[in-house]
């Protein structure tokens, strides 16, 4: 089953957002692939504010199966989180897990005035009642593999599916 060109994707998702997305909001991605994406959506939109980062893995519901990943990273947000209009950017939806707990890590740092979703791929299988308000494409993939976005050196995004470890 060929993946779209997550490229193609990106620039779907920019020119979704264009016309909503004010250079005064703030662009927060999740860790690894979300922030990669927002890095692009950042620079494309002209955003004013500094990048945010965060990680949401010690915040997940599914830590205990899932374990601590060996990647985690830090989460930076450079600016008041308190009444900000905030778009959290993810590169995969799927169960809404990840969103959720991007969400309570998002909160711990404030109470924002608003908080928006994009994802570059929605690949569906929501457990949790989470959607995006902006997404690149939507993707159909069978449950027992799972959407993969790499970056190379140059910045150029990939896709790639892996088989799922059960835990999404």
């Amino acid at each position: 089953m060929p993946l779209p060109d997550p490229e193609a994707l990106l620039a779907r998702l920019v020119e979704a957002m264009r016309p909503d997305v004010a250079p005064s909001c703030v662009l927060v991605g999740i860790h690894s692939g979300g922030v990669w994406v927002a890095r692009r959506l950042h620079a494309a939109l002209g955003m004013e504010a500094a990048l945010g980062t965060l990680d949401a893995n010690f915040y997940r519901d599914d830590f205990g199966r899932r374990g601590l990943k060996p990647s985690v990273q830090p989460t930076e947000l450079p600016f008041e989180v308190a009444d900000a209009d905030v778009v959290l950017v993810d590169d995969v939806l799927f169960t809404g897990r990840t969103i959720r707990a991007a969400l309570n890590v998002l909160f711990d740092y404030g109470r924002p005035r608003r908080v928006r979703l994009a994802a570059l791929v929605d690949r569906g299988g929501r457990e949790l009642p989470m959607a995006a308000d902006w997404i690149g494409g939507r993707v159909e993939v069978p449950d027992d593999r799972m959407v993969v976005v790499e970056q190379d050196a140059a910045g150029r995004l990939a896709l790639s599916l892996t088989e799922r470890d059960g835990v999404a």
